[in-house]
């Protein structure tokens, strides 16, 4: 009988191949050990910031926040009993019998108003027609920040909307801007929205946008503009994994401390 031989793999050769995944592993597991950072993303309608912050609070094991969920709910609340806005009394009894909270279903962030789930409720044409309009109050615009501010106490969080840079948390450590042509903004928009309601037209969602642009720029209160110290991301021609990469990037310069070598723009 002939000798047999019993292959050995080399451990010199296994760790050549396993190298780049311990690595990798322990920076994971170093950013999950470390201080926790903000990161706000704020932006036009449409422009994809809910989508990247979602991405993006799962690649990193961060809460995400969705304050544009918070203004909608508020919207649905006030429409729905007839709140009369040119009444602050009126305003501040009904915030006061506001409860707003997330909840986790299947993985998914859902948004819960005084105890029901409103999170299709509140993503209606209706909702969208009025919302800007109700978020450009003062009492609300106060009412939601702090409950955002209290949220954001432990950090870990990506939070989107329209000033959370600038108001909610002007000190947050990775800020983004996103924005995107208004064209592509539009079909984005109606493809979300076609399957709901057939009878939406492309004209009508353009004119909501826009509509909704003007309102959130030039309100009083926490108008929607880019931080100074954002940084601006287009993605009129972006895919959802290459903004996703692109963001992931910068927040993983800044948890190295690497925050004087990120680039302002993409």
């Amino acid at each position: 009988m002939g000798i047999q031989y019993k292959a050995i793999a080399s451990p010199v050769i296994s760790l050549k191949y396993l190298f780049p995944f311990i690595c990798q592993s322990l920076f994971l597991l170093y950013i999950c050990l470390m201080k926790k950072i903000i990161i706000t993303i704020d932006g036009y309608s449409s422009c994809g910031k809910s989508t990247l912050a979602k991405q993006l609070a799962k690649r990193l094991d961060y809460i995400f926040i969705d304050s544009g969920a918070m203004y909608r709910a508020i919207t649905l609340y006030f429409l729905e009993n007839k709140i009369n806005t040119a009444d602050p009394q009126a305003i501040e009894g009904a915030l006061a019998q506001i409860h707003l909270e997330f909840k986790n279903n299947m993985g998914q962030s859902e948004m819960w108003l005084n105890g029901e789930n409103v999170e299709k409720a509140i993503r209606t044409m209706k909702i969208s027609n009025h919302v800007s309009d109700i978020a450009a109050l003062e009492a609300v615009r106060h009412y939601a920040v702090a409950q955002q501010q209290t949220m954001g106490e432990k950090k870990g969080i990506v939070m989107d909307g329209r000033d959370i840079g600038t108001t909610v948390f002007p000190k947050a450590e990775l800020k983004i801007f996103m924005t995107a042509s208004i064209e592509v903004r539009t079909h984005r928009r109606y493809d979300e929205l076609k399957s709901k309601f057939p009878d939406i037209s492309l004209e009508e969602v353009k004119e909501n946008l826009l509509k909704r642009d003007l309102i959130d720029s030039t309100r009083k209160i926490s108008p929607l503009r880019q931080a100074k110290d954002a940084i601006t991301l287009d993605n009129s021609k972006l895919s959802m994994p290459q903004q996703l990469d692109i963001a992931a990037g910068w927040a993983a310069e800044i948890l190295n401390g690497q925050l004087a070598t990120v680039d302002k723009s993409a």
